[in-house]
């Protein structure tokens, strides 16, 4: 029998162990994470248990995502050694094969191993298409959520993790059913700047000076004219016969 799972051990001739982990699923968990739960744990002052798996340090591609450096569509840059990519596949192929060793192969780390409980299929990039629902799939990362529940926020731990746990279940777990009854995330996540928002902000910090500047420019003139209409009328006021 095969048992399917996002981290795969492997015993190499050197004796040592190395671990493939989905980095994609697991940057899509922690997208999860990130958006739709840390919010609410800020908002409480809450620090997570250190048997929490959802802890940043407990992904093993924490490290490396922080020094992944986006500064444009096209350029990505290696935090670590400077070197630039022309995509996010390339800078993850690069820390891979030369930063690896800045990855903690412990057992629990691999953030990917959630994602069933943590929806993750609906944070990638690339999203799958719907399938039909299996109960018993469903089942699996119902129990797999509540565990999460009762890790990181265990109920006796005061007033704050016993508010977060019913959160939780309600975020993440209650959606885990065939019935369609609830959504994921029904609660809201972390609130993200509109682009287009931004981007009107931006063009009109540049547009008001040059519009200050025109209605300087207007009423300079307007001013100009006044005094030419006022050097007319006296040049005509003096002409007049007495």
């Amino acid at each position: 029998m095969f048992l399917l799972d996002a981290r795969i051990l492997h015993h190499t001739k050197s004796h040592t162990h190395e671990v493939h982990c989905s980095r994609e699923r697991s940057r899509a968990a922690w997208k999860a994470v990130d958006e739709y739960l840390m919010p609410f744990v800020e908002k409480e002052k809450y620090e997570l248990p250190s048997k929490c798996r959802l802890r940043p340090e407990n992904d093993m591609f924490r490290e490396q995502e922080q020094h992944k450096i986006h500064f444009d569509v096209n350029e990505w840059r290696c935090g670590f050694c400077k070197k630039s990519f022309r995509a996010e596949k390339f800078i993850d192929q690069h820390f891979a094969n030369r930063h690896s060793n800045l990855l903690d192969n412990s057992q629990g780390r691999c953030l990917a191993d959630l994602c069933g409980a943590l929806h993750c299929d609906l944070t990638m990039e690339f999203k799958k298409p719907k399938s039909k629902c299996n109960a018993a799939a469903a089942a699996r990362n119902r129990h797999l959520c509540e565990s999460l529940a009762d890790s990181c926020f265990p109920v006796n731990q005061g007033h704050s993790a016993s508010r977060l746990h019913e959160f939780f279940l309600r975020q993440f777990c209650d959606a885990h059913t065939c019935n369609g009854a609830s959504k994921p995330f029904p609660k809201g996540g972390r609130k993200q700047t509109n682009r287009f928002y931004l981007a009107l902000c931006i063009l009109t910090m540049l547009l008001l000076p040059v519009f200050y500047l025109i209605v300087f420019l207007h009423q300079r003139e307007m001013k100009k004219g006044d005094q030419v209409f006022k050097r007319i009328g006296k040049t005509v006021h003096k002409k007049k016969p007495s």
